[in-house]
């Protein structure tokens, strides 16, 4: 008998995790219907999500809550939606600097709101009440920084209690006592999978609540939860799924939230390879965020073993931008085969809205257990500095007649220009723009350098790097970004 209802159990679990991976395929497969056009740069503000708010409060099926205010007056915002006893509670962008699950969001908003999925919806709204605060961090939003206005990392405070982002997160936690608590950040672009060459495209978390990191039903919750999610992003981003450490610590929310009896999720965006606005990284978080749901609410994730959990790979933090490995370069008058690891930085402008990228040397030597998302095999082919083209050019018109890839055939990364007006500036040309007077910047290849040479092998050109952009002479094919404007 033992047996019989066993099986049963077995097989009714089976078919509802079927009917759900089921849904998250036709998630993801008609997820263009419901992205948010407005949000579709990294860089939002609190202006750009107030319209969105303010049309989910002429919505019935929505409670719009003003919560409080950030340090500079900005308004913080709880949006309620469905009617089941489940309570789950979701913040996005307490670093100001990581937005991708705002962008998610606004996307499930778009889902909940749309006449598909009917039935689902009803059945998934009817077990839970989601809560949500995106953009908690509206301050740091504002400037692209990690921090608020006070300075304080706001995911550091909640024993302290100093900032009024974390008064609001902790106030709002105890009032729902949320059954689940979902904590979405972003996360470096370099962290990989461990001992993989794939990025931690998404990676999570189910905090420890004490030092010794033991395992309550809480937690636990929380850890089935998380290997759910898993098998089902591993069939769109396949070994690209990590684990955070979960080293105890007392001053995070995640770590606290869960010692107060919320089963806390930690989601963190990484990279995706050619996903530099983590376009389809928001995507994998509006899936991820909504299979959670899914499960929670049929209450299927109760079955899954937590040993599950230990299975999913390790974050590390192996990866570059562009790794070229076993070149030959001459230094102190003498050849040495070396590799070099290259990311290229992230520079705002001035009002916080886009970015140019510096490229730096960030490892030299022995790089054999580490990865790139462009790998070059370099053998046989030597570094060259890049070279100043001898002439002076008269303007950036005239260069843009001349043939950029001609230049860097014969080894040269830099021109010189007469004039460089600041319109110049924002024209994105594969080659190092001097002005007239200025003095070659000196390159070796040694860390924190910006990185411009040329690979030659047997008289030919084959490669450049441009600010740390890889430009493969023999095809043209490169995913240049910009070079450096070094003149006033």
């Amino acid at each position: 008998m033992k047996y019989i209802l066993s099986l049963i159990i077995a097989i009714v679990s089976f078919s509802v995790t079927a009917q759900v991976n089921d849904m998250t395929t036709s998630l993801y497969d008609s997820y263009s219907k419901y992205k948010e056009p407005s949000l579709d740069k990294r860089r939002i503000k609190h202006d750009d999500i107030q319209p969105l708010i303010n049309k989910l409060k002429s919505n019935p099926a929505y409670t719009v809550q003003k919560v409080g205010e950030s340090i500079k007056g900005k308004s913080i915002s709880l949006i309620s939606v469905g009617t089941g006893e489940t309570s789950v509670f979701l913040w996005s962008q307490m670093h100001g600097d990581e937005p991708t699950a705002t962008q998610a969001i606004f996307d499930i908003f778009n889902f909940l709101n749309s006449p598909d999925f009917k039935s689902e919806k009803e059945a998934l709204l009817s077990k839970l009440t989601l809560h949500f605060i995106p953009m908690l961090n509206p301050d740091g939003a504002e400037v692209f920084a990690r921090r608020n206005a006070l300075g304080i990392d706001v995911n550091r405070d909640a024993l302290m209690l100093q900032s009024p982002e974390g008064q609001i997160l902790k106030r709002i936690r105890d009032s729902l006592d949320a059954d689940f608590g979902f904590n979405l950040h972003d996360q470096s672009t370099y962290y990989n999978a461990e001992r993989t060459p794939k990025p931690a495209t998404i990676s999570y978390l189910a905090p420890a609540y004490n030092y010794e990191k033991d395992i309550n039903e809480v937690r636990g919750n929380a850890m089935k939860v998380i290997v759910f999610m898993n098998n089902i992003i591993q069939k769109y981003a396949p070994g690209q799924v990590g684990r955070y450490n979960d080293d105890f610590e007392p001053r995070a929310f995640g770590d606290n939230i869960q010692k107060w009896g919320t089963s806390a999720i930690l989601i963190e965006s990484g990279g995706y390879k050619n996903d530099v606005e983590k376009q389809e990284i928001r995507k994998l978080n509006y899936v991820s965020i909504l299979s959670a749901c899914y499960t929670i609410a049929n209450g299927d994730y109760k079955t899954i073993p937590i040993e599950d959990y230990e299975k999913i790979p390790q974050n590390d933090r192996k990866l570059f931008d562009l790794k070229i490995e076993r070149f030959t370069h001459k230094l102190l008058g003498k050849d040495y085969i070396l590799d070099i690891g290259i990311n290229r930085l992230e520079v705002e402008d001035k009002n916080h809205e886009n970015f140019y990228n510096v490229g730096s040397i960030v490892e030299k030597g022995d790089l054999s257990t580490f990865y790139g998302y462009e790998t070059v095999d370099a053998t046989g082919y030597r570094l060259v500095e890049g070279k100043v083209y001898p002439d002076i050019i008269p303007s950036l018109k005239e260069l843009q007649k001349m043939d950029i890839y001609s230049l860097l055939k014969s080894g040269y990364t830099y021109v010189r220009l007469s004039e460089i007006s600041q319109q110049d500036k924002d024209v994105s040309l594969p080659i190092n723009i001097l002005d007239k007077d200025q003095k070659v910047p000196g390159f070796y290849v040694n860390i924190g350098n910006n990185p411009n040479f040329t690979l030659q092998k047997d008289g030919s050109v084959d490669y450049a790097v441009v600010n740390g952009f890889l430009i493969n002479l023999k095809t043209k094919e490169s995913n240049f970004r910009n070079a450096i404007f070094y003149g006033k």
